[in-house]
């Protein structure tokens, strides 16, 4: 449950990630929220109708469902790999006591694999479990020519309630990435997602987190007829996204028993050449600890 980049990041200029005629300029971090205009604050505050409680009850059990037609429309084809995590994320590489010491990670969220695949190219010394909510998105990763069950492991999993310790040894873990996916959840179960990837988590371990923030272009851009709740929104395609703020973050991270190290905005302003269109996107990169004790 990964949107798509095209440098860094692009994004979400129609509420569906197209991304492909995008391009990023530098970013630059924040602890800040964005400033909202006048326009954008009168847009926002006049969205005060909610979708209906059927309809969002319907969104939530066939959530499985719209991201398997997602991965079904758009295959492998729609996301780039994404070579910028070590770079961003030195954890990946910090971690370790020494050079040779073998990394095991977690990508929950795994989608069809265009971080997981960068990343074992690029490090001979890891070993990466990879879930995904959505079965068709598991089954493009273990086809991919670059899986090898002997430093890679990927399976289904309903972050929400399936126990990741069926696939994963408790606390075996030593890094976490949770990268555009915690949006995509029910905002009532982001602590159950956190609960479950704590228990296979290292003491001491990370998780490394980057999503969507407040007041993302994306957010803007939603309709009237499409919010689910506050800075939580519906795509035409059925699939949800959450909008986050840094202290929302924190909160939900350290009510789960972790400790925050970093958590900021990014800001950045992506181009889409085709709409000729110069829009200000919005993300939260964080890390998180457990602690050792």
């Amino acid at each position: 449950m990964a949107l798509s980049e095209s440098g860094i990041f692009s994004g979400d200029i129609n509420c569906t990630d197209p991304g492909k005629e995008e391009e990023s300029k530098d970013q630059a971090k924040t602890p800040t929220a964005r400033v909202l205009t006048l326009e954008e604050q009168q847009r926002l505050n006049g969205e005060r109708a909610l979708v209906s409680d059927f309809k969002q009850m319907k969104l939530e059990k066939e959530a499985q469902k719209n991201w398997d037609l997602f991965y079904k429309r758009n295959t492998t084809n729609f996301f780039k790999d994404r070579h910028w995590t070590t770079r961003e994320f030195e954890e990946l590489k910090a971690c370790r006591e020494f050079e040779s010491q073998k990394l095991v990670l977690l990508e929950a969220g795994c989608g069809v694999g265009n971080c997981i695949f960068p990343l074992l190219e690029d490090d001979l010394n890891i070993f990466v479990y990879a879930c995904d909510f959505s079965p068709r998105a598991v089954e493009f990763v273990r086809q991919n020519p670059l899986y090898c069950p002997d430093r890679c492991c990927a399976f289904q999993c309903d972050l929400t309630k399936d126990d990741l310790m069926e696939n994963v040894p408790e606390s075996s873990v030593d890094v976490i990435t949770l990268i555009f996916v915690l949006s995509a959840v029910h905002p009532d179960k982001m602590k159950l997602v956190l609960e479950n990837i704590s228990r296979v988590l290292k003491p001491g371990g990370f998780v490394l987190f980057r999503d969507y923030g407040l007041y993302d272009h994306a957010m803007l851009r939603f309709k009237s007829g499409n919010k689910l709740g506050e800075n939580f929104y519906v795509r035409q395609d059925g699939t949800r996204s959450y909008f986050f703020s840094k202290e929302f973050l924190a909160e939900l991270f350290e009510k789960t028993g972790f400790k925050c190290v970093a958590n900021d905005y990014v800001l950045r302003e992506t181009v889409n050449k085709k709409e000729g269109l110069c829009v200000p996107r919005v993300f939260l990169q964080s890390k998180f600890m457990k602690p050792v004790s």
